[in-house]
C-alpha cells in the first residue's frame, strides 16, 4: 500500500522497467526464496509512459540528452509515450496498491476511481485504470481486501504526497497542505482498516523523507542566471530607481539597512543571482517598490524553473523571468517556507512513528529517511559503491525526475525494509545485491 514509490513511477512517468523494479517487486522476490507467494501488479504495459502531451500527442519518460546547441546535459522526454490504458489483468489478484499521486485523503475516498471530471479533483487515472470498482471504491479498501484474502503482511508507506506537492509547488498554494490533525486521522483510518483486514497480518510502515535530499531541490543553482555585460548593464539601470526607492525606505526607517543590502538588485557579466519574489519582505508598495530581491544561497529553486528561467513571460521580450520579472513563489522556496516544510515532515513522521508504536507487535517502524540522510552524506554503498542524492549515473540514486528513486536506490530500501523485517520478527529474506539494479541511462 503506497504512492509513487511503492508504484515503481521513475523519470517522470509510470512505465514497465520503472514499475518492475520498484522496493515492493524487489523485497516480494527476495521473500520468495523464503517462501513467499507471487507478487501481482497492475501492470502499466508500456515501455516509455506517460510524462506530459507534446504538439504531437503524448510525451513518454525522462531521459538525459545533450542539447546540440549548446551541449548541456539534461532530462527530456524520451519521444513518443502512451496515455495510461486499463488494467486488463484479473484485479481480484493484485498485490501492489501503489498509486502515483495519492495522498493519505485520496487513498481513502472513492471519488479517487471517479468520475473524470473537473468538479472531482481527487480523480485518479492510474487508480481509476485498476480500482475494483471505479467511482465506489478505494486504495485503501482494495489493499485491505487483498490482505483479507490470505494475506499475512504488507508494507505501507503513505504520507509524502501530504507535503511534496505544496514543497514542489514552492509553498505557493497553502490550501493543498495536509494540517497535522487530518494527517493523523486519516493515517489512524488507513493504518487502522489495514490492521483490521486480518487480525494476525503484520506489517512495515515507511515514513517521509526529507525534502532537503531531493535533487528537483537542488539541480537550480541560485546564481543560474547568466549575463553578458552588455545585459547585465540595461538591467541595472531598470533597476536604478528601486534601488533608489530602498535608500529612501531605510532613510525613512522603514527598513533596516540589512534589509535594503538584501533586497537591493545588482547584475554583472557572467552567472548571476535571479529576481524574485518574497513575501516575508516588507511590504513597501505604498512608497511603489515591489516585494523582491535577488535569490541567494539559502533559497531553493524547483526544477521547473529551470526551462523557465530568462524566459518572456506571456511572449513579452520586456517581461524576462529572473530579470526584469521576479520569478513567482510557485518557482522558489525561501529558507522560511523550507523550515515550515520541514517541520511539518518531523511532525508527520511523529504521527507515523507513535501510530507503529501503539500496534508494536505487528507494525515495524521504516526509517527511510534516515537512509536518504545517510545517502545525502555520502554514507550508503553497496560493495564499495556508493549511493548519491543526484540524477547523474552511475551512482545517483534518483531518477530523472529528481523526486523518484531509480532501480538501484529501490533496492537499497527494498533491502532497508528487510533489514527491519528481520530484526522484528527473526526472520531470514536474504538481502538483494543493489549494484545488479541500473541506475539512470548515459546521456544519449
Amino acid at each position: 500500500m503506497g504512492n509513487s514509490i511503492t508504484a515503481g513511477y521513475m523519470d517522470g512517468a509510470l512505465y514497465n522497467r520503472g514499475q518492475q523494479n520498484s522496493f515492493a517487486i524487489i523485497l516480494a522476490e527476495q521473500a520468495k526464496l523464503n517462501g513467499g507467494g507471487d507478487f501481482n501488479v497492475p501492470d502499466i504495459n508500456s515501455a516509455n509512459g506517460f510524462f506530459q502531451m507534446g504538439p504531437q500527442g503524448p510525451l513518454g519518460r525522462l531521459v538525459l540528452s545533450v542539447n546540440p546547441q549548446t551541449g548541456a546535459i539534461g532530462p527530456s522526454p524520451i519521444g513518443a509515450g502512451d496515455i495510461p490504458g486499463n488494467f486488463t489483468g484479473d484485479k481480484a489478484n493484485l498485490n501492489n496498491f501503489g498509486v502515483p499521486g495519492i495522498t493519505l485523503l485520496t487513498a481513502l475516498i472513492p471519488q479517487t476511481g471517479g468520475p473524470a471530471s473537473p468538479a472531482n479533483p481527487a480523480y485518479n487515472r492510474l487508480y481509476e485504470r485498476f480500482a475494483s470498482n471505479p467511482g465506489t471504491s478505494t486504495v485503501i479498501g482494495d489493499a485491505a481486501a487483498a490482505l483479507a484474502n490470505g494475506g499475512t503482511f504488507f508494507t505501507f508507506w503513505l504520507g509524502n504526497n501530504d507535503i511534496l506537492g505544496y514543497a514542489t509547488g514552492g509553498a505557493s498554494n497553502p490550501a493543498i497542505l495536509t494540517s497535522n490533525t487530518d494527517f493523523q486521522q486519516r493515517l489512524s483510518a488507513a493504518l487502522g482498516t489495514m490492521l483490521q483486514a486480518n487480525a494476525t497480518a503484520k506489517g512495515a510502515v515507511a515514513n517521509i523523507p526529507s525534502l532537503a535530499v531531493l535533487p528537483y531541490f537542488n539541480l537550480v543553482p541560485w546564481n543560474a542566471l547568466p549575463l553578458s555585460q552588455a545585459q547585465a548593464d540595461q538591467a541595472n539601470q531598470g533597476y536604478a530607481a528601486y534601488n533608489g526607492g530602498l535608500a529612501q525606505a531605510r532613510s525613512f526607517g522603514l527598513i533596516t539597512v540589512q534589509e535594503e543590502e538584501l533586497r537591493r538588485v545588482q547584475f554583472q557579466s557572467g552567472q548571476n543571482a535571479f529576481v524574485i519574489a518574497d513575501e516575508s519582505l516588507t511590504d513597501l508598495t505604498g512608497l511603489g517598490l515591489p516585494t523582491l530581491r535577488q535569490s541567494k544561497p539559502t533559497d531553493k529553486a524547483t526544477l521547473t524553473l529551470s526551462q523557465a528561467l530568462g524566459q518572456p513571460i506571456g511572449g513579452n521580450p520586456a517581461l524576462l523571468r529572473g530579470i526584469t520579472f521576479p520569478v513567482e513563489d510557485q518557482f522558489i522556496l525561501i529558507p522560511q517556507e523550507q523550515e515550515e516544510i520541514q517541520q511539518k515532515i518531523i511532525a508527520f513522521n511523529g504521527f507515523i512513528s507513535a501510530a507503529v508504536q501503539s500496534n508494536s507487535e505487528r507494525l515495524v517502524l521504516v526509517d527511510v529517511n534516515d537512509l536518504l540522510n545517510r545517502v545525502l552524506a555520502g554514507q550508503v554503498s553497496s560493495g564499495g559503491v556508493g549511493l548519491t542524492a543526484s540524477i547523474t549515473p552511475p551512482n545517483g540514486g534518483f531518477s530523472l525526475d529528481g523526486v523518484h528513486p531509480n532501480a538501484r536506490a529501490h533496492a537499497f530500501v527494498a533491502n532497508l525494509f528487510i533489514d527491519r523485517i528481520n530484526q522484528k520478527w527473526g526472520s531470514n529474506i536474504p538481502n538483494t545485491n543493489p549494484n545488479k539494479f541500473i541506475g539512470n541511462d548515459l546521456p544519449r
